[in-house]
């Protein structure tokens, strides 16, 4: 019986010949990566195990990005703390002010994952690195604690489902408006502990920066990860951005996969999910009038370059509507330095719109954009439960950066097509 891309490399890294959903593996680790909010928890379990040193000081990535810069003494408590073991450990990835970017946008840019590796993060948006043909999933803070000592993590091979994907994007549609569409579709829990694979002839229409937001929000589906096949566009990016060596996982033909849904991209409309799940969706076509008071445009699902220039077109000779808060956040460095080089930041701010530093900032509520009672939001963010990004009677909208950029300039939910 054949294996599915995410199984021959749980099966290589588990030094077996194969693996089969359901089985319970050891597999060896080739990056275990937290946060500011996981990694102190880490670091405590990790003195427990009586050990002086990570496993690999090269093979460990800690990027505080959740509530940095410092937002409170709390905050400067735990960068201090996992600050001072990054240091102890001679911990090579470790980024923080002045180089740190949102983990999950500043760790392909650093060319730390590549094709076949197998990543652990602290992080339920961990999955992000399967748009490079790896294997990378969110675990809890014992589970990095453990990885960091042993260079090895326990799991249950995921069964599959796989996407095929044909047409081509339309218009202001992105790889966001796909996985909304096909969040909306299956479920926040339609692809539970599953393997999310996404191939076919339409991945030509898919930029690096739309694969990279679709795996993210595979665990918005419930998924234990997104995997992407590797195509000429994988290997260039990831030649340019990384000297490790890379492996090049195909799904057998006879692997076994428990769905199969096929995706025509063409017909793939522009798509928000409304309060309070990401598979509350609607097509632009359908939303009505939804008056809004913020917008964010960034995090780790759109705060690649690519997201920024689109913001910046629509933009361009507007201003953001009296009254709309419009929040910019760049994923990294790298990133805010090309927006700046390229004349983003000049639009912008001539907009109305505010730029930031890279941080996870208002995504999770942390900071530099909480909602209060009563008010709505348009964010490029992965998540919209109750009280994600402030008061718990406040409302966040998912949307590309195209729809959240239009709704800025209006004031209302809309498509650029509308202005």
């Amino acid at each position: 019986m054949g294996m599915t891309m995410t199984q021959k490399i749980l099966a290589r890294h588990a030094h077996l010949d194969e693996v089969k959903a359901g089985q319970l593996i050891e597999a060896d680790i080739d990056l275990v990566l937290g946060n500011d909010i996981t990694s102190p928890v880490a670091v405590t379990e990790f003195q427990k195990f009586g050990t002086d040193k990570v496993f690999n000081k090269d093979k460990v990535a800690i990027v505080p990005d959740h509530f940095t810069p410092n937002k409170d003494i709390k905050a400067a408590q735990q960068c201090k703390y996992i600050r001072e073991f990054a240091k102890k450990m001679d911990i090579t990835n470790y980024f923080e002010i002045g180089e740190v970017g949102i983990e999950h946008a500043l760790i392909p840019e650093k060319g730390l994952v590549v094709a076949g590796d197998l990543v652990i993060g602290a992080d339920s948006h961990t999955c992000t690195y399967g748009a490079l043909g790896a294997f990378s999933t969110g675990v809890g803070s014992t589970d990095m604690a453990a990885g960091m000592a042993t260079g090895k993590a326990w799991f249950k091979v995921p069964g599959a489902i796989r996407f095929n994907l044909t047409g081509e994007l339309k218009g202001w549609v992105s790889g966001k408006d796909v996985i909304l569409h096909i969040i909306g579709m299956i479920g926040v829990d339609g692809a539970l502990y599953k393997s999310m694979e996404f191939g076919g002839p339409g991945m030509k229409s898919l930029s690096m920066d739309d694969r990279l937001c679709m795996a993210n929000m595979a665990i918005e589906a419930g998924a234990k990860n997104g995997i992407f096949e590797v195509d000429e566009k994988t290997i260039e990016y990831i030649k340019e951005h990384s000297e490790k060596p890379y492996t090049v996982y195909k799904a057998d033909d006879d692997a076994v996969y428990e769905k199969v849904y096929d995706i025509n991209l063409s017909e793939v409309k522009e798509t928000v999910a409304f309060p309070h799940l990401p598979d509350n969706t609607r097509t632009i076509d359908e939303v009505g009038d939804v008056p809004i008071d913020q917008v964010v445009i960034g995090s780790c699902t759109n705060g690649r370059i690519s997201d920024l220039r689109v913001a910046a077109k629509i933009l361009k000779g507007r201003h953001v509507k009296k009254g709309v808060r419009t929040i910019i956040i760049p994923g990294t460095q790298k990133i805010y330095k090309q927006a700046m080089q390229e004349g983003l930041v000049d639009i912008f701010i001539d907009a109305g719109a505010i730029f930031s530093f890279p941080t996870c900032g208002p995504c999770l509520g942390g900071h530099l954009g909480i909602l209060a009672q009563g008010e709505r939001a348009v964010s490029t963010t992965n998540r919209n439960f109750v009280g994600r990004m402030g008061h718990v009677e406040s409302e966040v909208y998912l949307a590309s950066p195209a729809v959240a950029a239009a709704s800025a300039v209006t004031g209302k939910i809309s498509s650029p097509e509308e202005l």
